[in-house]
């Protein structure tokens, strides 16, 4: 990749990011973004925000948040824009769009990109971000709902390291752990590596409590008796209580999940890789989608299984 290093962009009055010095601007409010830039806002940032309806903006804006009317104007007069948007196409509309992120960037500014998004695009915003004396990061998150509200998400990183360790000190409020994972694009393939590990687990989550509930077991007993054995895992501890209550509201969105392991899927073919769970995982998440339940949480997958073994919803006692 062509251009200046990150130390001849930004000037060093800007950077490390700090509250009251550093401006940051943010673009997507969903679930996880409005808990992100919240805690940036509180910690004493000077927010910009745009998102695609006002309104979801609200909240922010009564704490203090300037509203921008296009991504164009957020870039126009920060040091840090972030992105949290929803689908590829999102990220390249905000980001290289006419009104988009890098067509009002002023010189200098670090553009973060925490959507999961494709690896391919990232490599290309980082390429034109540094062509006008920029830098793009990608930093896709884990975490889901609860990892954004209680500032402890896995950022997983791909970019020019010293605008990493720029932008560091705003991470470390929203972030337990912040792994540089290496050049442009290597954020996301991290990120697509870890859905590919959580698509079959949640497969085999489902099967379990389906299979206890089938046995006839106490579903309460059942669960503290596995999760903190082998069988253990984030989604036994988070989701798997939300099932047992009927609760399918989103923390993390099927149709962004759907759309997390078509990408992996793309990747795979790309390297002429042949991974059989992950093909399984997909394939039920789009029977889900099918149902027209692409707005619930990925725990709504018991749907589909209950549905295929015409079996009520497991449910705590």
């Amino acid at each position: 990749m062509s251009g200046p290093p990150f130390s001849t962009i930004a000037s060093s009055n800007e950077f490390p990011a700090c509250p009251g010095k550093t401006r940051i601007g943010w673009i997507g409010l969903g679930v996880m973004g409005r808990s992100m830039a919240a805690h940036l806002l509180n910690a004493g940032y000077e927010m910009f925000v745009h998102t695609r309806r006002k309104s979801t903006a609200e909240t922010l804006l009564e704490q203090g948040a300037t509203w921008c009317d296009s991504p164009s104007a957020v870039a126009s007069d920060t040091h840090i824009v972030c992105v949290m948007v929803g689908f590829p196409d999102d990220v390249r509309k905000v980001v290289l769009g006419p009104q988009g992120v890098l067509n009002g960037a002023r010189e200098g500014i670090i553009m973060v990109d925490h959507t999961t998004s494709s690896p391919a695009l990232a490599s290309e915003i980082a390429e034109k971000a540094l062509s006008q004396n920029c830098v793009s990061l990608d930093a896709p998150v884990s975490g889901g709902d609860i990892g954004a509200r209680n500032g402890t998400l896995t950022i997983m990183v791909g970019g020019d390291t010293q605008a990493q360790n720029a932008v560091a000190p705003y991470w470390n409020i929203l972030a337990k752990t912040v792994v540089a994972c290496g050049g442009p694009g290597d954020g996301q393939k991290t990120k697509l590596t870890n859905q590919v590990a959580i698509a079959a687990s949640m497969v085999a989550m489902c099967e379990a409590l389906l299979f206890a509930s089938r046995a006839g077991l106490d579903m309460h007993t059942t669960l503290q008796a596995i999760s903190g054995g082998a069988a253990g895992s984030w989604s036994l501890s988070n989701l798997a209580p939300r099932i047992l209550t009927h609760d399918f509201d989103p923390g993390f969105f099927v149709e962004h999940f759907v759309k997390d392991m078509r990408l992996a899927l793309d990747e795979c073919r790309r390297m002429k890789l042949i991974l059989p769970g992950l093909e399984l995982a997909s394939t039920l998440y789009d029977k889900l989608m099918q149902q027209g339940h692409g707005r619930l949480g990925t725990q709504a997958l018991m749907r589909v299984l209950a549905d295929m073994n015409n079996a009520s919803l497991p449910m705590s006692s």
